[in-house]
């Protein structure tokens, strides 16, 4: 199950069926199924205290993954800072929405085992990121087909 909770912030509009649909058809991609994963939105301040309390990491950042999966079943706790992913949106010129859908897929991405720290691995997960978006972007289009065919 796909759960979507919030901390000091208000709960992003997501459409929460649509999204979970596409973050299960992104990890289908790599052979993996979706077990658990809790969406936990917050401010800057909860997520430094997370990154202090959990990673001894004294600084703020869009996201944190606590991954727990297993046997190709991805589950995991994953918090995102609404502030940064605003700020980061700002900094690189880019849609609120598209660089909150880039940060949500980026956790669930790392629960598939895609890893971003290491030589070249930064451009690997970017290109997966890409591809996740034109895929939500594909299925968008495809459900505003649908809706359009019927009565």
């Amino acid at each position: 199950m796909i759960t979507y909770q919030h901390i000091n912030v208000k709960l992003p509009a997501l459409p929460h069926r649509a999204t979970s649909a596409w973050i299960r058809a992104v990890a289908a991609t790599y052979g993996k199924r979706v077990g658990d994963v809790a969406y936990v939105f917050c401010d800057d301040e909860k997520i430094l205290e997370v990154n202090r309390q959990y990673l001894q990491h004294d600084y703020y950042t869009d996201i944190i993954t606590f991954d727990y999966s297993e046997d190709g079943v991805v589950s995991g706790d994953l918090f995102i800072s609404l502030d940064t992913v605003r700020s980061n949106a700002a900094a690189q010129g880019t849609d609120y929405d598209e660089e909150l859908h880039r940060v949500i897929i980026h956790g669930v991405l790392h629960l598939c085992g895609i890893d971003d720290k290491g030589p070249g691995q930064r451009e690997v997960m970017e290109a997966a990121e890409n591809r996740a978006l034109d895929l939500l972007r594909q299925m968008a289009e495809e459900q505003g087909r649908g809706k359009s065919k019927q009565p």
